[in-house]
């Protein structure tokens, strides 16, 4: 029996050797419709070519504006109207910004005498029918808001046990998104309470965005990708760097549940809303006697990349109306934004770390036709050089690529081999693209 066991050992053995020393060819994707062999074994955890839910929507992940961040319940229709026509002039629609979410308090506190959701006739008068229409017409999609619950969190009504006649109310006025929220929930699992919706969606007919807001609680990652188009991994955002920063590694541990139909959802953008300058006790260590940021770009560069890198929906939290040109400037990057948006849909990780609490970060993941796009992302409060080694984001040392950067727009080394050392600000973020100078299979 001894003499076995041992034979049996050295085979296993032989096998697992032969797995991880195989070139990374990754099954065919669901929406490319093709088989690829990447330079890079970054990605051998993730769950690449997995479809999520099959609903046609969420091949990338999706972008658009919602009305909380900046103005929570303060809202009215004509707030949404002038955000959509702010949408097309800013150009930011035509980037992918597309949807125009209302989020709660949209609804009266009570329902009518057939049980139906009625839009507050105070803030909405000519009603959600009438403001999909117009949002329409513009070319952009409109989104509302419930909750998995008996009410919303700001007590309104809630659809728990209503989904069915809520969907088909929604789908009349021509709603595209729903966001489903977890207040008042009854103590019943969401398991059991968000898989309605979903069958009540698609009973309608009408394509309708299904993005579900757990507050990650339950680890929705684990279950979501069978339900829903998106799924918070996380509790709000503010804008704060804490907030900010936890958010993004909380959302990390995640990574490989993400892909097409299906993306983990670390909240809202809340670039352009200020928070992270003089309230923030992290930004006010930067501020001149001039009350001038020098650091601020780099906050509003952080504030958008961990989603940008992390194939997350980017839905804009500011006042698109009154935006300022700086913070138009970082969501309309259309390098950044190809990132976010690759086709390849696989979520970038962290993959190496170092300095004092580890505050020196190497950011990773991979792109289509073969690429890698990188992060050197400097948590600590001094400016340091970040070094990415070949070896951390599973490249071949022998690999040569050339190395894009993707805030200055241009091509900062043709022919790099083995690492690539930045300076990179306090609490600041360098963002590059690899591409390969010659095809290779990899392996360890």
């Amino acid at each position: 029996m001894a003499k076995w066991s041992g034979i049996v050992a050295v085979v296993s053995l032989t096998v697992f050797l032969m797995s991880v020393t195989a070139a990374t060819v990754l099954p065919i994707h669901p929406y490319l419709k093709v088989e690829d062999t990447f330079i890079s074994q970054l990605y051998d955890t993730s769950n690449y070519g997995f479809l999520q839910i099959d609903n046609g929507l969420a091949r990338t992940p999706q972008m658009g504006w919602s009305t909380w961040n900046f103005f929570a319940c303060n809202i009215n229709e004509t707030v949404i109207k002038e955000t959509a026509d702010a949408l097309i002039s800013t150009g930011l629609a035509s980037l992918g910004y597309t949807y125009v979410n209302i989020d709660d308090c949209w609804s009266r506190s009570t329902r009518n005498l057939k049980g139906e959701m009625i839009p507050d006739p105070k803030t909405f008068p000519s009603g959600i029918k009438a403001l999909a229409d117009y949002v329409h017409s513009k070319g952009l999609k409109l989104g509302v808001y419930s909750d998995a619950g008996i009410f919303t969190c700001q007590v309104r009504p809630g659809s728990l046990f209503q989904e069915k006649n809520d969907a088909e109310l929604w789908a009349s006025w021509g709603v595209d998104y729903l966001k489903y929220d977890n207040c008042y929930n009854l103590g019943l699992p969401p398991q059991k309470r968000y898989p309605p919706m979903r069958d009540a969606l698609n009973d309608t007919g009408r394509t309708i965005f299904y993005a579900l807001c757990e507050w990650g609680i339950d680890d929705p990652a684990e279950w979501a990708g069978k339900i829903g188009n998106s799924w918070r991994t996380t509790d709000d955002i503010n804008d704060t760097w804490i907030s900010m920063t936890t958010i993004a590694d909380i959302n990390n541990k995640w990574a490989s549940y993400a892909g097409p139909g299906g993306w983990n959802d670390p909240d809202m953008l809340e670039v352009g809303n200020g928070g992270m300058n003089y309230h923030d006790p992290f930004s006010k260590q930067f501020l001149h006697s001039d009350n001038k940021f020098v650091m601020q770009p780099f906050f509003c560069e952080i504030a958008c990349w961990f989603k940008w890198c992390m194939s997350a929906p980017l839905i804009i939290g500011c006042d698109v109306r009154n935006i300022t040109a700086d913070t138009l400037k970082i969501l309309s990057n259309k390098e950044v934004i190809a990132v976010d948006q690759d086709p390849l849909g696989v979520q970038g990780r962290r993959v190496y770390a170092s300095g004092p609490d580890g505050c020196q970060q190497v950011w990773a993941g991979p792109l289509s036709r073969n690429r890698l796009a990188m992060v050197l992302w400097n948590r600590c409060s001094k400016a340091a050089t970040i070094t990415a080694n070949w070896s951390a984001i599973g490249l071949e040392p022998s690999i040569s690529v050339s190395m894009r950067d993707l805030w200055k727009h241009e091509v900062v080394s043709e022919n790099t081999v083995g690492s690539f050392s930045a300076r990179v600000n306090a609490h600041g973020c360098e963002m590059y693209i690899l591409t390969p100078r010659r095809s290779t299979r990899s392996s360890i």
